[in-house]
C-alpha cells in the first residue's frame, strides 16, 4: 500500500528501466539490490498481488514531444488527460538525458521579457537562464509565473519569425486538483498553438508521478531548444517534488540525510536545471529558460531546498508576505532579488532606466527605515522617500 514493490528473480534489470505488472500498471526500477529490485509503482498498487509476474520492457521512460503538444494537458507519463483525444503528429524522447556540454553552450545575451516591470527592470531574465521565484505561500509566486506566460502570448503574436517566438511549458507538481483545473482554464483556449504545454501531477497522484513530472516537461521544452527555437518552462513547485522523492527514498530504505531527505536531493534538482541552457550558434542557437517556483516556510530562504536551488541557478526573485499585504503586487523584494546574468540580457532602453532606479530604490529602503522613527523629515530626506514610494 506504499507504492513500492519488491521484485525477485530479475537480476538483469537496469536502474531506471520501465517494468509492467500483470495488472497493466507500470513502474520504474530504482533500487537494484543483491536479492531483489525496489520498484516504484506509477499508479494504484491495489491490483498488484504477491506472486504476480513482472515483465521488463527493456526501455527507459520516454514521453511524446513536439508542437502537437501545444495547448494540451498531459500527465507525468505524457498521456493526455484533457479529454481532447490522442496526440497527433509527435516524436518520443527520453525524460532523462544529459545536459548540453560546455562547448555546446553560449552565454545568455537575449532578453526574455516577462511583461512585469518589477522583474524586467531590476532582475532581468535572459533566454537560457535559470531564475527561481522564491517566497512563502500565498505571496503571488504562481501569479508571477502565470502573468509571464500570458504576456509572452501577447508578445508572440507580434513576432513574425521563429527566433522571436517563445514556447511555454508549465509543470504543476503536487497541487490541488481544483487549483490545477483553474490554471488550465486560465492558460488554455481555442487557438492551441498559442497556448502552453501543461504537465500535471496533482496532490492525489502517487509520489512517483510527482517525482517524475518535471522531467517530461523538461523533455518537451528541450524539443524546442534542440531545434533552434526558444522555450521557457515553469516548475511549480520543485519543493513538492523533493517531498515526493523523500517519501520514495525512505520507503526504498535509502539512508536519510538533512531534513530526512536523501543525499542526492541536490542532484535531483541540479540535473533538471542544467538542462535549461542557451545553445551555441553551431548547435542551432535555441534556448530553454527555467523558472522554478520554490515555497519557503516563514520567509526562511536559508532552508535546505531553497538554498540548494539558489546554489544551482542564476539568481532569484524573492516575494514577501509583508509587501503582498501592503498591496504591492507583484510582491517582489527588489533588494533580495538578483539576476546573475544582469544587464547582458537587457534591451538598451531598459538598461538605462535600470541604471538609476536600482540605487534610488536602495536609498528609499534606507530612508523608509529611518522615517519610522519620526515624521518631521526635511525636504532632502523626503524627496528620495517620495520617489521610492512612486517607483514601488
Amino acid at each position: 500500500g506504499d507504492g513500492i514493490a519488491r521484485v525477485y528473480g530479475s537480476n538483469e534489470i537496469q536502474a531506471g528501466e520501465m517494468v509492467e505488472f500483470a495488472s497493466g500498471v507500470k513502474g520504474i526500477a530504482l533500487n537494484p539490490e543483491n536479492e531483489n529490485v525496489g520498484i516504484v509503482v506509477f499508479g494504484s498498487d491495489t491490483a498488484i498481488k504477491e506472486g504476480d509476474l513482472v515483465k521488463r520492457t527493456g526501455s527507459i521512460v520516454d514521453v511524446p514531444v513536439g508542437k502537437a503538444m501545444l495547448g494540451r494537458v498531459v500527465d507525468a507519463l505524457g498521456v493526455p488527460i484533457d479529454g481532447k483525444g490522442a496526440l497527433s503528429d509527435h516524436e518520443r524522447r527520453r525524460v532523462e538525458v544529459k545536459a548540453p556540454g560546455i562547448i555546446e553552450r553560449k552565454s545568455v545575451h537575449e532578453p526574455m521579457q516577462t511583461g512585469l516591470k518589477a522583474v524586467d527592470s531590476p532582475v532581468p531574465i535572459g533566454r537560457g537562464q535559470r531564475e527561481p521565484i522564491i517566497g512563502d505561500r500565498q505571496t503571488g509566486k504562481t501569479a508571477i509565473a502565470i502573468d509571464t506566460i500570458s504576456n509572452q502570448k501577447r508578445m508572440n503574436s507580434k513576432g513574425t519569425s521563429e527566433s522571436e517566438k517563445l514556447y511555454r511549458v508549465y509543470v504543476a507538481i503536487g497541487q490541488k486538483r481544483s487549483t490545477a483545473a483553474q490554471l488550465v482554464q486560465i492558460l488554455s483556449g481555442a487557438d492551441a498553438s498559442e497556448y502552453p504545454i501543461i504537465v500535471a501531477a496533482t496532490a492525489s497522484d502517487p509520489a512517483p508521478l510527482q517525482f517524475l513530472a518535471p522531467y517530461p516537461g523538461c523533455a518537451a521544452g528541450e524539443y524546442f531548444r534542440d531545434n533552434g527555437m526558444h522555450a521557457s518552462i515553469i516548475y511549480d513547485d520543485p519543493s513538492k517534488q523533493a517531498v515526493a522523492y523523500r517519501q520514495m527514498s525512505l520507503l526504498l530504505r535509502r539512508p536519510p540525510g538533512r531534513e530526512a531527505s536523501p543525499g542526492d536531493v541536490l542532484y535531483l534538482h541540479s540535473r533538471l536545471s542544467e538542462r535549461a541552457a542557451k545553445r551555441s550558434d553551431q548547435t542551432g542557437a535555441g534556448s530553454l529558460t527555467a523558472l522554478p517556483v520554490i515555497e519557503t516556510q516563514a520567509g526562511d530562504v536559508s532552508a535546505y531546498i531553497p538554498t540548494n536551488v539558489i546554489s544551482i541557478t542564476d539568481g532569484q526573485i524573492c516575494s514577501e508576505t509583508e509587501l503582498f499585504y501592503r498591496g504591492i503586487r507583484p510582491a517582489i523584494n527588489v533588494g533580495l532579488s538578483v539576476s546573475r546574468v544582469g544587464s547582458a540580457a537587457q534591451l538598451k532602453a531598459m538598461r538605462q532606466v535600470r541604471g538609476s532606479s536600482k540605487p534610488e530604490l536602495a536609498q528609499y529602503r534606507e530612508v523608509a527605515a529611518f522615517a519610522q522613527f519620526g515624521s518631521d523629515l526635511d525636504a532632502a530626506t523626503q524627496a528620495p522617500s517620495n520617489r521610492g514610494a512612486r517607483l514601488t
